[in-house]
This record gives C-alpha cells, sequence and structure tokens, in this order.
C-alpha cells in the first residue's frame, strides 16, 4: 500500500483541517500475540487500523518498511525488538519517505512493543524535519495502551506538535471503526 493517488483521495471525504493529511505506519503480520496467547494474522493490526482510518478522512499513506525485515515467528521479533530497543538503535528503511513538504498532519501508526513503538518509527521520524506538523500516534496494542508513543514522538519529531493519540488493542482492531471515528472527529479530521 503506497500513498494514495490524487483520484484515490479525491474519493474520500473532505478534510476539515485545511490541510493535507498523511498516514505513515509500520505493521508486520505473521504470528502476533492474541489474548495471552500466538495468533497468525496475513495483514498485521496496525495495518487494519490505517485502513479504517484512510476510509474515514482523506489522506495519503506511506508503509514503512524495515530495509531487514522482521521475522513472521513473534519470540524472535519480540527478541530483536528488546535488542534494538536496549542498544538504541534505528534500524534501515527500505523505502524511506524523502520530506513532509505539503503535509500539515502527520499519523504515526504502529504496534506499541515493549511499551514503545518499534525503534523504525524513531528512524522515520528522526530522519525528517516535522517543523509545523502536527503528529498524531495511532497504535495497536496487546497491554500497554498507548504507551510512550507520544513522548517518543515528542522528542523524535523535531519541531512537530503532538496531539492526541489513538490506541487500539490488536485482538479488537478490526471492530474498531466506531473509535477511530470518534477520535477523528476530536481531532478535527472529520466531522
Amino acid at each position: 500500500m503506497g500513498c494514495a493517488s490524487p483520484a484515490e483521495s479525491a474519493a474520500r471525504p473532505a478534510d476539515p483541517a485545511d490541510g493535507r493529511v498523511l498516514v505513515a505506519y509500520f505493521s508486520r503480520a505473521g504470528e502476533n500475540y492474541h489474548h495471552g496467547g500466538r495468533r497468525f494474522l496475513d495483514v498485521g493490526n496496525t495495518e487494519v487500523l490505517v485502513r479504517l482510518v484512510r476510509d474515514r478522512v482523506a489522506c495519503d499513506v506511506h508503509r514503512i518498511e524495515a530495509a531487514e525485515p522482521y521475522s513472521e515467528d513473534y519470540d524472535d521479533t519480540v527478541a530483536r525488538n528488546v535488542r534494538g530497543q536496549d542498544a538504541d538503535a534505528r534500524p534501515a528503511i527500505a523505502n524511506p519517505l524523502p520530506d513532509l513538504a505539503g503535509y500539515d498532519v502527520v499519523l504515526l501508526g504502529s504496534g506499541v512493543w515493549n511499551v514503545s513503538p518499534p525503534m523504525i518509527m524513531r528512524t522515520f521520524a528522526e530522519s525528517l524535519d516535522f517543523t509545523g506538523k502536527t503528529v498524531l500516534p495511532v497504535v495497536t496494542y496487546a497491554v500497554s495502551g498507548i504507551g510512550g508513543a507520544p513522548d517518543t514522538y515528542d522528542q523524535a519529531c523535531r519541531g512537530a506538535a503532538v496531539g492526541e493519540g489513538l490506541a487500539v488493542r490488536g485482538e479488537e482492531v478490526r471492530d474498531a471503526g466506531d473509535a477511530v471515528t470518534s477520535w477523528l472527529r476530536r481531532v478535527n479530521l472529520t466531522t
């Protein structure tokens, strides 16, 4: 799922925020936590959430992909994430976005892994100038809610104003349409 074409964006509801919206997200399919166990997902929870947002607001969408893809195995991914957090790593991005020109609002979507967004989200955020942009965290989680996402983006998104985020439990994301609509209204992205 790359950026939405102008025709796709034109077919969606108008954006009353009076500026262009970008949803940049990282999502991992494969084996995921599910009610204390594991379940294999063909489409990651965050991607499902992003699709719900995209269906409700005019926006461009950019999927952040790791240069070294994450394993489909849950335990391998958890171990890699812990190593990355411990080392304060910045995983390389396969498809970096050159800039945020033309966007006023940037929704940053990811899971919350070990209470924070995956380290690749720091790579993304620190590589761009967010001056004058509004950043809204959009996360899926298993246990910790929005976790440290607002603080992470407050530190990493130079010049941004970080606003109210949206957190949806991964097991509930496929039924989260009403919660997404309500949040989009609260942050003035839809009426």
